[in-house]
């Protein structure tokens, strides 16, 4: 098309192989696709509390991810066609970040909208509120990622609900008060949005490790208890059999699904993803402290020293609150219409775990 719109579908399809061998490439789009879905973050756990044991979860995952996708590439194809319409400098503007795109092309795209300053006028306020109800909408899973664990402990839900909201926002300040920065024209943009992608991003490659963990010690555990009573083999053929595939079995195909995850779901998280992990981490960051200036400075928005510092903080808050909540009883949520013994799950065999109404015996 002659305005350049055929140009933005182009570019967003044309692949350019060389860029796959940057490891960089392979993290940005694990942690994109794992922040759109809440993959590794713990939210999908935390949602499953309020599903009935008969949800096919298997279905339900892969229509989340592939309504995501699709809507994701839709938005993307309007989003890059319009701005290679309008933009100058299309390649400049779209290379800039995800915020550069939001808060300074798509005003200009809009702009370009009939009906005089009343037509661009609705168009931006129209596009923002959206945005805005976006981003509140998606505050509700966070919040309640935290919350939930309150809740479980024992303590109030509205008291939990603002304490979280609390401290979102005033943790949230530093960083939005310190990143602001100015185009060649001198209009202001949040660079906080990319700098906590930087900081967090490949946060959801380790949270997603110590998930993958979690799966790799129930199997093991469970290896080991049907050792115990005679029904697995000893030895490492057992652990395949048996061990392997028992969270698969006892938590993903549960006899109500339409769809079910075979052996190769195994393979994905006892060998795919930690090689794939240790393979990208180590080489984006063994790359990034070879060619990053004053890669250690915690003032840095693009070095490790601020993504060393930030994890750390969050890891301290987070040991402090775990101290306070283990010394609290866990009251496990079943599903409804679950049969289940809670004794032989993860943690079970804890006498500070009791189901959701009782009471732990001899607590002061």
């Amino acid at each position: 098309l002659s305005d350049g719109s055929l140009d933005g579908a182009l570019f967003m399809f044309t692949v350019d192989f060389e860029m796959l061998k940057e490891p960089e490439v392979w993290i940005n789009g694990l942690s994109q696709s794992a922040w759109s879905c809440s993959a590794g973050m713990g939210m999908c756990i935390t949602y499953a509390v309020y599903m009935s044991k008969d949800e096919d979860t298997v279905l339900n995952a892969f229509t989340m991810g592939l309504a995501n996708n699709s809507i994701s590439i839709i938005a993307g194809l309007a989003v890059l066609s319009a701005i290679f319409a309008v933009s100058d400098d299309p390649l400049a503007t779209v290379t800039g970040g995800s915020s550069a795109i939001t808060f300074l092309a798509l005003p200009e795209v809009f702009a370009q909208a009939p009906g005089g300053n009343i037509g661009p006028l609705f168009m931006m306020a129209g596009f923002f509120l959206a945005l805005s109800f976006a981003a509140m909408t998606s505050m509700i899973s966070t919040v309640e990622l935290c919350v939930r664990n309150f809740v479980d402990h024992g303590y109030d839900r509205k008291t939990s609900v603002f304490i979280t909201g609390a401290a979102i926002f005033l943790f949230g300040i530093p960083s939005a008060v310190m990143w602001i920065k100015l185009d060649s024209a001198g209009v202001a943009f949040p660079e906080f949005l990319e700098v906590q992608d930087h900081i967090w991003g490949y946060g959801l490659m380790f949270s997603g490790l110590f998930i993958a963990y979690t799966i790799w010690q129930y199997g093991y555990k469970k290896w080991q208890a049907d050792v115990e009573q005679g029904l697995a083999e000893p030895g490492f053929k057992g652990y395949l059999t048996t061990g392997v595939p028992a969270f698969r079995n006892d938590f993903i195909n549960t006899g109500d699904n339409d769809m079910y995850v075979n052996r190769i779901w195994d393979i994905l998280i006892y060998i795919a993803f930690p090689v794939l992990f240790i393979i990208l981490m180590g080489s984006y960051f063994g790359d990034m402290i070879a060619t990053t200036d004053d890669v250690w400075n915690p003032s840095n928005p693009h070095g490790l020293g601020i993504i060393l510092m930030f994890w750390g903080v969050v890891g301290g808050l987070f040991i402090a609150l775990n101290k306070i909540l283990v010394s609290r009883p866990l009251y496990r949520n079943v599903p409804t219409g679950a049969d289940c013994d809670i004794s032989m799950l993860p943690g079970g065999d804890d006498p500070m775990i009791v189901l959701v109404g009782e009471t732990v015996p001899d607590l002061q």
